[in-house]
This record gives structure tokens, sequence and C-alpha cells, in this order.
């Protein structure tokens, strides 16, 4: 038998002797649609197979996240009946009325005019929905009250990071919102550039951060601890690493913290330290600000950041050591070891601890920032040569060795 020709553009088949039954295709993408399905379900079973979950909203630990628990538990059980309803309804359907070999010209009984049927699932539905209305509009109301007596929190959110600004105690810090235990705090949340969103799933509801307009949420943290959160509305590239936290402290703790906030940084005495703050104040204080710091004339040192990012502003440093994370929340300063206790988080907000500081960490950052977390850290036309996030310094090991040197004493 004469090979097939193979012309240009096509793909060669091979050929069958006439006369014998022509090889089956495969399904297309080679599987059957059942394992399909069945991979599907099981991927999306393990999914909720998570024995960490910071953000789950389902578990509570405030009373307004306790509020809307209680409201979205009935909620979702209603809508799991009614779903489970509808699914055993199109099943029954799809079985009793099927297409049957020999008769599929055969057209099931039509009902018209059922105005029993018509009318009761009108108002079965509209009394469901009158039943979640009503504790859905209470529960509004319930959360937008004002609390009395609380802390008051400017939150602002810019990409990629959240500033949290205390009028009444005079102090602005990123990315950990740091409360007093069974106080409400009372939060206007806004933004500097794009929409954000603001949301820590076990003390309350999300609250969309806009710019020009101030958006009041409230929570209260009943026990000491850490809170996670995550922006929750698409702000540009590394949104997904844009995070916060709340660190709910003892009262006692919290006024230890207050304190040690309001100081000023303190002129280091060691020589290394000495040169990362010279190089701090050549490189890192033109968009960052050390409350203490000064220029030769001995006025305070001013950062100019307006002058170099989009957004104006980059987050304050003069107590950065005191924090448990940075960069947006997205890498830890502490060491895994100390990422859950409670106890240990006073401490270490108060400037008080050394033996959990994440030096490694702090090391890689200062080596290439855009490496770790997507930013658009170039000047561009688009952006009238400014930046979004921390650039590339080509610090050599050696001034990384000195810039952290000094960054450690900024407790």
């Amino acid at each position: 038998m004469a090979p097939s020709k193979r012309t240009p553009g096509m793909t060669t088949v091979d050929t069958v002797p006439a006369g014998q039954p022509q090889p089956r295709r495969a399904p297309l993408g080679g599987r059957r649609p059942s394992l399909i399905a069945a991979t599907t379900a099981l991927t999306v079973a393990l999914a909720g197979c998570a024995k960490s979950t910071p953000q789950n909203y389902m578990a509570p630990e405030g009373p307004d996240a306790r509020t809307i628990d209680r409201l979205q538990t009935p909620v979702f059980i209603i809508a799991g009946v009614v779903g489970l309803l509808v699914a055993a309804a199109i099943i029954f359907i799809v079985i009793k009325f099927r297409a049957r070999p020999g008769h599929e010209d055969e057209v099931p009984r039509q009902l018209h005019g059922a105005p029993r049927l018509e009318i009761a699932w009108t108002i079965v539905p509209a009394i469901l929905l009158a039943g979640i209305a009503v504790p859905t509009i209470k529960t509004v109301f319930d959360l937008a009250e004002k609390p009395k007596d609380p802390l008051h929190v400017t939150v602002i959110g810019q990409q990629w990071w959240w500033e949290f600004d205390y009028p009444g105690y005079g102090i602005v810090t990123a990315n950990e919102l740091v409360v007093p235990v069974g106080t409400p705090v009372q939060l206007a949340v806004t933004s500097r550039d794009v929409i954000h969103s603001f949301w820590i799933p076990k003390l309350n509801g999300k609250k969309d951060a806009v710019p020009n307009r101030s958006h009041f949420l409230r929570m209260t943290a009943e026990k000491p601890g850490e809170y996670w959160g995550q922006c929750t509305e698409f702000c540009g590239l590394s949104h997904a690493n844009m995070r916060q936290r709340v660190v709910a402290l003892a009262p006692a703790d919290f006024d230890q913290w207050v304190k040690n906030q309001q100081a000023e940084a303190k002129t280091p005495t060691d020589p290394a330290a000495l040169r990362g703050q010279a190089l701090f104040e050549s490189q890192c204080v033109r968009c960052h600000t050390v409350n203490g710091l000064k220029d030769p004339a001995g006025k305070p040192l001013v950062s100019k950041p307006d002058e170099q990012l989009v957004s104006g502003a980059a987050p304050n440093l003069t107590h950065v050591m005191s924090r448990t994370t940075f960069a947006g929340g997205a890498f830890p300063l502490k060491l895994p070891d100390c990422a859950n206790a409670a106890e240990y988080d006073a401490a270490f907000m108060t400037g008080t601890a050394d033996n959990c500081l994440n030096r490694a960490e702090i090391e890689r950052w200062l080596r290439n920032p855009p490496a770790m977390k997507p930013m658009y850290a170039k000047p561009s036309e688009h952006s009238n040569g400014l930046i979004r996030g921390m650039p590339n310094l080509n610090l050599s090991e050696a001034q990384i060795d000195d810039l952290v040197a000094y960054l450690v004493t900024l407790k």
C-alpha cells in the first residue's frame, strides 16, 4: 500500500483499509466528563480543608462580627435549603421527562393556567425575602451606630499598604492597627489613590476606602491577639500583597505602646548604626520619615515623598521595629516561632524584646524590594516620572549591614 501523501498545512492521518472499522476518537481533552466533574468536586472539597484560617469570617471574635454572623447563618441555611429543593426539582424533571429511545417526538403534558401554583411560587419567595430583609436592615442600622467613648483612628489605604493615624495621640504608623482590648474603635476609612477595601473578618465586615471620602467602621477586640485582614478591592499590581492586621493589647500594654510611639527616635552610638543612619539620611529620607532626625543646621529632617511617589506618602519608620510585619503587612518582622504568641506581641511592640527579630527577611528586602513584592518601582511617563512602591537602591552587602544596624534601633 502506498504511503499517504501529506499536504502542507494539513495533519498526516493514518489510513485504514476499506472494509475495516474506523478507530474511535478519544473524547475531547482525553478525559471523560465524569472524571472532570469528580476532580472538580474533590478540588473544591479540599480547598475547604485548612487548619489555620486567620481570615475566617465564620469564626467571629468581636461583637460586631458576631452580629453579622447571627444574620448570615440563618440566611445561609435558608439559601441552602432553597438551593437543594431547586436542584432536586431540576434533577427530577431531567430524569422523568428525558427523551427515551423510540419516543423522541412525545411531548410531556403541558399545564396552562394554574393560579394556585403561580400564587404559591410568588408568595412563598416574597415571605422568605421579607423574613431576610427585616433583620438585615436592623443589622445595618445597629452596625452604623457610633460607639460611646471610642478610640478614633483614621485608616488610609494606598498602593500597597495601610496607614493608621491616631489623631488623639499624634501617632502615625503603618499596616498594623494597635488597639486596647475591650475598647470600641471608630475608624474613618479613606484612600490616597484608588479604591481599596478594608476588612478584618473576625472583627467586622468590609468598608471601601475611597479617595476624598471618609467611611465609618467600628470594631472591638475582646481578647489580646492578632486579627488578620486583606484589601478586598482590586487596586493594582500588588493587590494580593496589601494586607493588614489588628493587634489587640491589654490596656496597660496599649498605654505603654502609645508612650513608646510618641517618643522620637534615639541617636545610635554603635559605629555601624551611625553609618546606617547616614545612609538612611542620604537615600531613604527622600520618601520615609523618622521623627527626631535633624539636618546639619539642626532643623528636623523632612522627607518629600510627594516628589518621588505617585501617592505622595511612604510609611513613617520612627518605630518600625515595634511592628510585627513590613512592606504592606506582606512579610514578617517576627520569627515564625513568635508569630502567634499574644503575650510576646506586647513586648515586641513596645520595643522591649530583641530575640525574635527576623533580620534575614529585612536584609532580603533591602537587596531587591521589587523582586519580593511586585511594584511599579521605576519612573514612567504614565506616572509623571514618579514611582509606586520601593525601588531597588542597589545597596552593597556592607551598606545593607549598616542600614539594618540602624533600623533595629528604631523600636
